[in-house]
């Protein structure tokens, strides 16, 4: 019978290698925990106890169970005008800034000297699309006397418009800015389309493909999941759209740019009713949750994973 050639000091060595490691391991993952847990967990946890109350910071909350959400669907017609004001800006926002990351990373694919220059600079709105500086610049850029209208006029178009003040283009200035920021959406296309082999198109060349039916035959079915990936990311941004509303336009005119997360931001800290912000909160959390679990049980039909093939 042959000996185990690893002696009991050997086995308690590695056993004790291997625990050390496991400490280090949630060593480092501890401030992660932390965080997460501490900030975001919790946080959630107590914001959906107070969504059942009327808590207004100063006073201690007082629970009156479902009474913030049955004014909140049935009584408050503030809230219905913001979510409407949120959705229109994410239904046509998303799908154009997706579009035009797609068309600049499609520019982009081809490596050359300046490729890395270009897309920084092209990533360089994503980065400060969302600072306090931008909004006021974009402000004043889409002012009655601002650059826009001054651009207009160059070129003989005589332009006074008030683009802030009027609910039919107001809007579409805080769309126009969530367009600009499409660096991130680019990168990630840029990746996706890197990956597409090269092969495939040089076949379909052979076949006698021209440059749009690779596009659609061969570059987006590709992309697919690229494209659920980024759809996912950008609606949840667009839900979450902020400073735009809040810096820009305030919600004028007539609360066609108030957003959803304005408006509760409004009613947390400025009319005091926290326990009210806190159940809006929770009802975005759950209407973007829908859209999420109806994209991933939709994915079935138009998404192409070609592992699964």
């Amino acid at each position: 019978m042959k000996k185990n050639s690893m002696s009991p000091k050997r086995k308690r060595t590695i056993g004790q290698i291997m625990n050390r490691k496991e400490v280090a391991g949630y060593v480092f993952i501890l401030p992660f925990l932390i965080g997460f847990f501490g900030f975001i967990i919790l946080p959630m946890l107590v914001s959906f106890g107070f969504s059942f109350t009327r808590f207004n910071i100063l006073k201690t909350p007082s629970f009156i169970g479902l009474q913030n959400y049955i004014t909140m669907f049935t009584s408050d017609a503030t809230f219905w005008k913001s979510f409407g004001a949120t959705l229109y800006y994410v239904v046509f926002s998303v799908p154009l800034r997706l579009i035009m990351a797609l068309i600049v990373a499609m520019l982009l694919v081809k490596s050359t000297k300046l490729s890395g220059f270009y897309r920084a600079v092209y990533y360089l709105p994503s980065i400060i699309g969302s600072s306090v500086a931008v909004a006021i610049l974009w402000k004043r850029m889409f002012a009655s006397n601002g650059v826009i209208n001054a651009m207009l006029q160059s070129t003989g178009i005589p332009s006074t418009i008030a683009w802030l003040g009027r609910t039919d283009t107001a809007i579409w200035t805080l769309i126009i800015l969530a367009v600009w920021q499409f660096g991130s959406s680019m990168l990630i296309f840029l990746s996706g389309l890197k990956q597409i082999p090269v092969s495939l198109y040089e076949s379909a060349k052979v076949d006698g493909a021209n440059g749009i039916h690779r596009f659609i035959k061969i570059t987006l079915p590709m992309l697919t999941p690229t494209i659920f990936f980024n759809l996912i990311n950008q609606i949840i941004n667009g839900f979450m759209a902020f400073t735009q509303s809040y810096i820009i336009t305030q919600g004028a005119p007539r609360d066609s740019t108030l957003f959803y997360t304005v408006y509760m931001y409004q009613n947390s800290f400025a009319y005091g009713k926290l326990g009210y912000g806190c159940a809006m909160a929770w009802v975005m959390v759950m209407f973007v949750g829908l859209i999420t679990f109806i994209l991933f049980k939709s994915q079935k039909r138009w998404v192409y994973y070609e592992a699964e093939r």
